[in-house]
């Protein structure tokens, strides 16, 4: 093989090397990123209508308890407006199921809010139940309980779904990031098995001829250089082999 084909085709074999590299770690870190956008989407969208579902519970509690101090404006106002954010949410959360067995939760949630609802929505202002702690305590608190810890799970289990996936996105980045580990040491390696063979295939031959034409001018020693390979650095060694050999033939002419 000629020498200019031999220092291409191992320019090409790198090259061809660090591109199917970058096309690997490429095509790795687009997969990871559309994964993070879905990650988002799905689990932070749940966790998020989990923890407003959470504060429009709070929020009906509120009113509840300016319901039983006799409020009745303020207390209906601040339950309307929470029950409607609590049920926008819930509906956020029955329509982004994405977890095995999340829908179940989000049926528990939905059945005993409307448990929690149907006690609240009769009538309390002027009735037995202003001012009626005991009331409170026994019948609105343990279901708004009931319901605020339905939410929580729903919320942890959406977390540990996370949080699983996290660490899913981790090892794919560090997948993402070997391809180039591995181009950049296979990069090294090439280059210096490279280099060795231009050392030892065109420097040392080349600093053969080097040595042999100063022998010749300085001790009248005879050209004498053999090359390995058939290319332009044979082609060189013979061509001033010749020419001393013309030389040698013209001087004693």
């Amino acid at each position: 093989m000629r020498l200019k084909y031999k220092i291409i085709s191992g320019f090409i074999i790198l090259a061809i090397m660090l591109i199917i590299a970058g096309v690997i770690s490429v095509f790795e870190l687009s997969h990871v990123g559309k994964s993070v956008q879905k990650l988002l989407d799905e689990n932070y969208k749940s966790i998020d209508a989990a923890n407003n579902m959470i504060e429009a519970l709070e929020r009906e509690d509120s009113g509840i308890l300016l319901l039983i101090l006799g409020n009745w404006g303020e207390g209906r106002k601040t339950i309307h407006d929470a029950d409607s954010v609590f049920l926008e949410n819930l509906t956020i959360a029955q329509n982004n199921v994405t977890i095995p067995g999340e829908n179940e939760y989000i049926d528990r949630i939905r059945i005993s809010y409307f448990d929690y609802k149907n006690i609240w929505i009769r009538p309390i202002v002027g009735t037995s139940k202003e001012g009626d702690i005991k009331w409170y305590y026994d019948n609105h608190h343990q279901s708004f309980s009931n319901v605020k810890l339905m939410i929580k799970e729903l919320m942890i289990l959406n977390q540990n779904a996370m949080y699983k996936t996290g660490s899913e996105l981790q090892s794919r980045a560090e997948k993402a990031i070997m391809p180039g580990i591995v181009a950049i040491v296979a990069g090294i390696i090439f280059s210096l098995i490279f280099s060795y063979f231009i050392h030892y295939y065109v420097i040392s031959p080349i600093s053969k001829m080097i040595k042999s034409v100063n022998d010749y001018n300085d001790y009248n020693k005879p050209f004498n250089v053999e090359i390995e390979t058939k290319d332009e650095i044979n082609d060189l060694a013979n061509s001033i082999k010749k020419l001393f050999i013309k030389k040698s033939t013209d001087l004693k002419s």
